[in-house]
């Protein structure tokens, strides 16, 4: 199983009225948690992508336990649970700056050639750089 954390800061446009995180906005953190989780393993999703593959969303799940808000400094924890096939799974949990989970979900991708969105197997230097975790 495959681990990383990332931290965001929330930003003042990324909140409601209310002064919390707009929900909307939790996807938004799920990509740059997937993608600096990549790049922490040695994997470059733009060099991905340079090399004709693309990772589309297929699904996102958010469940909301408590506010983020502004100013806070969230970590996100993201787990790749299985070795990625056709698709690939990140799980995420969001804490606050007092460690408490406030955000939990999950996205589910697809590997696509860029050339004529076909599905395909994950980049190689991907499967390597993962399976040590396996």
């Amino acid at each position: 199983m495959f681990t990383a954390t990332s931290q965001i800061r929330v930003r003042y446009a990324e909140t409601d009225q209310m002064g919390y995180v707009y929900y909307g906005n939790y996807a938004m953190y799920f990509e740059v948690a997937r993608v600096e989780s990549l790049r922490q393993v040695g994997f470059s999703y733009k060099d991905m992508e340079d090399q004709g593959v693309m990772m589309p969303v297929l699904e996102n799940y958010s469940k909301y336990l408590k506010p983020g808000r502004y100013d806070e400094l969230l970590t996100v924890k993201t787990t790749i649970k299985e070795m990625p096939g056709i698709k690939i799974r990140f799980d995420y949990e969001i804490f606050n700056e007092v460690n408490e989970l406030i955000h939990k979900g999950h996205t589910l991708l697809t590997f696509l050639k860029k050339d004529d969105h076909r599905p395909c197997r994950p980049p190689a230097d991907l499967v390597d750089l993962l399976k040590a975790y396996f």
